[in-house]
């Protein structure tokens, strides 16, 4: 649903909570929207909303707590490749240039659509889970994709002249920070560090264009353990930002949830050794579910 133009999501099941697209999308106002989300009539018993990176203002008056990005904090290419980077990645992006996978903006046209889809119907899982995009159709990658056009740049990375993966980089409204809302490469094509190449240029894009920041979902989940995402992160110059996350009653139930902390997951409250070990029998009956999938595109 659409609110003051922006699009509002609305999650859990006994506490309702609302968010805008985060890291996308800001609050100027915290006050007037949630009168305008009370108004709406769609139920939620709480809103949620995190601070731009730039602003170092705090809102004392909501119930604050603190959450993290994966940030990059951008000056010049030149800058991020030689000084935010390691060898071993730097290392990655020089091979992939020299074997041939070029990176290039491209327009968000029926191509890149038919190529999206590609990728998505490689693998029915990804990272040790099943893909949510795998046998999507043309319409949907369309769909799924088409958000923030005003604001998005799309970039391939091609071998061969295939695409074997892509980045939608999408900046917030004021351009002062852009977030990989996709990025995805070729499993079969891992070999040849497409995906490194494409943070390369995502950082390359945004310094041409003057954004400040380049971030990637959060840095730490919790008291998860780093995984290979966490690592690959760290490698390619992202680091932990904290930023305050505020939460907003909109219900009885919502300031009563938000008192006893049960705004947050049944998992945030398990201890992290039995979160790992349920983890790791997913990780293995997903990977004896889809071995032979998992196979075909090794």
């Amino acid at each position: 649903m659409q609110i003051d133009g922006k699009e509002v999501q609305i999650s859990g099941r006994l506490i309702r909570i609302a968010s805008v697209a985060e890291g996308y999308e800001h609050v100027d106002d915290p006050r007037s929207f949630c009168v305008l989300l009370r108004e709406s009539g769609h139920t939620a018993d709480l809103f949620t909303f995190i601070q731009r990176l730039s602003d170092t203002s705090s809102e004392v008056a909501y119930s604050v707590e603190t959450d993290n990005l994966a940030v990059v904090p951008v000056s010049t290419f030149d800058h991020w490749f030689t000084q935010q980077i390691g060898n071993k990645t730097r290392n990655l992006i020089r091979k992939a240039e020299k074997g041939g996978v070029s990176v290039r903006e491209v327009p968000f046209d029926d191509s890149l659509v038919a190529g999206i889809a590609v990728l998505n119907n490689e693998s029915p899982i990804r990272q040790n889970r099943p893909f949510w995009h795998y046998g999507d159709d043309l319409d949907t990658v369309r769909r799924t994709n088409g958000s923030f056009r005003d604001r998005s740049v799309f970039l391939g990375a091609f071998f061969e002249g295939d695409l074997i993966g892509y980045v939608k980089l999408t900046s917030d409204e004021r351009h002062q920070q852009a977030g990989l809302m996709q990025i995805m490469s070729m499993i079969r094509h891992r070999d040849k560090a497409p995906t490194n190449m494409l943070v390369a240029h995502a950082v390359r894009s945004c310094a041409e264009r003057g954004i400040p920041y380049l971030w990637y979902a959060r840095f730490s989940y919790g008291s998860k353990k780093p995984d290979s995402l966490a690592d690959f992160k760290r490698h390619n110059g992202f680091c932990k930002a904290d930023v305050p996350r505020y939460y907003v009653p909109l219900t009885r139930a919502g300031a009563l949830a938000l008192s006893l902390g049960l705004h947050h997951g049944l998992p945030n409250y398990l201890p992290e050794s039995f979160m790992d070990k349920v983890r790791q029998v997913r990780n293995r009956w997903y990977d004896a579910r889809f071995r032979s999938a998992k196979k075909s595109v090794v």
